[in-house]
């Protein structure tokens, strides 16, 4: 494992009020969804920090042990299931809870933090998001899924048992099939969250109308504060 390059923030406006943690899927980096700010359309709503952090370089067990940049190690495919490294799991969830100290030492509380990611950053929110032991202002998962149920259920805060959830995903996902994202969601109302399930008919990608819908979904949520 390697140490992970500079994270990329993105301010939409001077003094932000909120901030996102958005986390990037295998084999991608820090730059892969900064193109999504702009396309929110957020002139109109309160200042947010969009921080993009890069996953460490390592070897995915699953996929012939290529070096990429991964949240944590796959250890195989059993069907659409995932055997996941819990330790590297739990590595990730503490980087996660740095970067929101960052930003609470700058001023943001995490009451007005969001997590967000897609695809194996996605699984990163559900995993950090769930258990994390302060009140988060809620959770972006776009075509992700839970990696490990039993360390959520073994960590779970009381703090986000409530939390507000956008959940999408592809109906046609050839690499997470959308059963994973659907149970996701189940797993997520069955701890009392709020979730908003979007499926749309496309691959493992993001689609204009799934940002409307994020757009409608986060905009409502920075305008009620």
């Amino acid at each position: 494992m390697t140490d992970s390059p500079s994270t990329i923030e993105v301010e939409t406006a001077p003094n932000p009020e909120f901030a996102v943690i958005l986390m990037h899927g295998l084999g991608a980096d820090a730059n892969d969804f900064v193109p999504l700010v702009p396309e929110l359309r957020l002139a109109d709503a309160p200042a947010v920090r969009f921080v993009f952090p890069s996953a460490s370089e390592m070897a995915v067990t699953a996929n012939n042990g290529y070096v990429m940049r991964a949240w944590y190690d796959i250890l195989s495919f059993e069907g659409i299931v995932r055997r996941v490294d819990e330790a590297g799991i739990e590595a990730s969830v503490k980087r996660v809870r740095a970067l929101i100290a960052e930003q609470n030492a700058r001023g943001i509380a995490t009451e007005r933090i969001f997590l967000a990611g897609f695809s194996q950053g996605g699984a990163m929110t559900y995993q950090a998001g769930l258990t994390h032991p302060e009140r988060l202002a809620g959770l972006i998962v776009l075509s992700g899924y839970i990696p490990s149920k039993g360390l959520i259920d073994a960590s779970l805060s009381e703090a986000n048992r409530h939390a507000p959830v956008f959940a999408a995903h592809g109906a046609f996902d050839d690499v997470l099939d959308v059963q994973l994202g659907e149970d996701a969601c189940e797993f997520a109302r069955e701890q009392g969250c709020d979730v908003e399930w979007h499926a749309y008919p496309m691959a493992h990608t993001v689609c204009m109308e799934e940002v409307e819908a994020l757009r409608a979904w986060f905009g409502a949520r920075l305008n009620a504060s």
